[in-house]
């Protein structure tokens, strides 16, 4: 009788060994965070556990921005004016025999030098069209989970502001045993008792951190519409 019930456990431990629960999570979930200084003007509330449709979620406070743009551009435009004149002083300064090489070479450091601002001016419109692009927060269809900040809050760079996902497909992981994982990729996989044509999509080959005696497992399940839910997964 103590034989029967050995061999019972037994073959119990071996129909449970490749089952596994892991939460259906969206396959990709975003923290977005804040890479500019500002306040926050403009929340889209309703958007708040809604897919985003080119939606525009946060705008941070530009205005400063948007002013210095438009006057560092009506400089910028001056400076090439001014810019234009200068070189076509020098070119007169080349044609006229009574003007010295001191004259000449002064008027070429001053075109260098305004060639330079012009430079420099030109990096700073290219960094205020970057920051102000950056000022607002647009989502083209990722499911908006989790807006962090109310409007009126003063944000600085690294701050969270929303979290999105991605629902286009869903992702399981969980841990498989060591000594399971190359037997358990040859297998089928079921998902509630359900047979699939899934593979597994990643399998790291070293040892989880936490789970010192575990491999990290990953599916996708494409086209998930039910997620946070626990699936039994098995390999059969």
């Amino acid at each position: 009788m103590r034989k029967v019930i050995s061999v019972f456990l037994l073959l119990s431990s071996i129909s449970f060994a490749n089952e596994y629960f892991a939460k259906l999570n969206p396959i990709n979930t975003y923290n977005v965070k804040s890479s500019v200084n500002g306040q926050v003007v403009y929340i889209n509330n309703q958007i708040e556990s809604q897919q985003a449709n080119n939606s525009t979620i946060i705008k941070i406070d530009a205005v400063i921005d948007k002013e210095n743009l438009k006057q560092s551009q009506i400089k910028l435009e001056n400076l090439k004016s001014i810019l234009k004149i200068e070189k076509g002083i020098l070119k007169s300064f080349q044609k006229v025999s009574s003007k010295s090489q001191f004259d000449k070479d002064n008027q070429k450091v001053k075109i260098l030098n305004m060639v330079s601002s012009i430079a420099d001016l030109e990096i700073q419109i290219a960094t205020l069209k970057d920051q102000i692009t950056k000022k607002e927060l647009n989502e083209e269809k990722n499911y908006i989970y989790d807006i962090a900040v109310e409007l009126g809050d003063y944000v600085t760079p690294g701050v969270s502001l929303y979290s999105s996902m991605d629902l286009s497909a869903g992702k399981l992981e969980f841990f498989i045993p060591i000594n399971t994982a190359e037997d358990i990729q040859k297998k089928d996989i079921y998902l509630n008792g359900e047979k699939t044509d899934l593979k597994i999509s990643k399998l790291n080959k070293v040892a989880d951190s936490t789970h010192i005696s575990s491999y990290k497992c990953e599916i996708i399940v494409p086209s998930a519409t039910k997620f946070s839910t626990l699936v039994k997964i098995e390999f059969k």
